[in-house]
């Protein structure tokens, strides 16, 4: 099987030829040049023969354009963050517009899925993050979105909508350029943050309509849920082709998992366990773990969320060679 043939093998649950594997982390010392990043993401692919990309434009893309500053390092394991929010009163909510998707940090992202797609052809699936636009705002403003979509949601549904249809716009652009699907990452649907009903209202409703832009033309939408306390049960539905969430540290457990959903699951690799700083033969347990608990229909084998920069070479071999073996 080639690795087009193997995911979507496993997407419809059947039997391939052995399960699919992928790893990726943030590359905070090259990614603010799409074609150094591209070209590092496909070496990375072609060195330890994995089966999907997921690109990865810094963290912060999505919202640095509307105001959000941010302080890079420039340094392998240190990633940007926030030196200052872009909304810091009500009123700035107004000021977020519609962006072209070829605008800025959106640009340089889908330049990055075109060389991505330009160095590997249709050999090798690749997605492009895609944030949900609660989980840009959440960047945009910090932790006072939560307040303010509680008292002043009019304001706050406007600036949704703008970036919804900035992202729907970002989507599009991909597709066109030869990405698979986008691996949709809302950090907030959480119920530690928001009520369901919240979540409803300025969440999903936002990501349903972006979900259903990105199912035109991508068979390989993943949504990943991240953060603590998930909303998985209120998000196992979503027309997505998976779902990848900390599935070591958080509920549910892959095995519990398998009674929430039908849909294919990524994971099974703990990002702050043994695939960054464990020892081969552990990181070969656990993936042996995950497919005696899951199985081998409907499973791809990948970190929970990003593994750490400075992950041990031998350990990612490891996860690869583990699924090789069927170990």
């Amino acid at each position: 099987m080639n690795k087009t043939e193997r995911i979507k093998a496993a997407l419809r649950k059947d039997i391939a030829d052995r399960v699919p594997v992928s790893v990726w982390m943030h590359y905070p010392s090259i990614d603010q040049d799409a074609l150094t990043l591209a070209e590092t993401q496909v070496a990375f692919q072609r060195a330890y023969d994995l089966d999907f990309i997921k690109l990865m434009p810094f963290g912060l893309y999505s919202a640095q354009d509307w105001g959000c500053q941010v302080e890079f390092f420039c340094d392998a394991t240190h990633p940007p963050i926030v030196r200052k929010h872009g909304i810091a009163t009500v009123a700035e909510w107004n000021q977020v517009k519609v962006l072209p998707p070829h605008f800025g940090n959106w640009g340089q992202a889908t330049q990055l899925a075109a060389y991505v797609g330009e160095m590997v052809g249709d050999k090798v699936p690749f997605v492009q993050t895609v944030f949900s636009p609660l989980t840009t705002a959440c960047k945009l403003a910090g932790e006072r979105v939560y307040t303010d979509l509680r008292e002043n949601g009019a304001v706050v549904h406007r600036a949704l909508e703008a970036i919804t249809e900035t992202t729907l716009a970002f989507i599009r652009e991909n597709m066109a350029v030869g990405i698979a699907g986008v691996f949709y990452a809302t950090q907030c649907a959480c119920h530690d943050f928001l009520t369901w009903e919240e979540y409803k209202e300025f969440g999903r409703r936002y990501d349903l309509m972006l979900l259903e832009e990105a199912n035109k033309h991508g068979w390989f939408n993943i949504l990943h849920i991240h953060g603590k306390n998930l909303m998985f049960r209120e998000l196992a539905d979503y027309p997505v082709h998976a779902l990848n969430w900390h599935d070591r540290q958080e509920y549910p457990s892959l095995r519990e998992a398998r009674q929430l959903t039908d849909k294919c699951l990524i994971g099974g690799l703990n990002e702050k366990g043994p695939i960054s700083c464990g020892t081969p033969a552990e990181v070969a347990g656990q993936v042996a773990a995950t497919i005696a608990e899951a199985g081998e229909r409907g499973l791809i084998i990948g970190p929970g969320c990003v593994a750490y920069p400075d992950t041990p070479v031998q350990n990612i071999y490891a996860a690869r060679l583990a699924v090789e073996r069927g170990e």
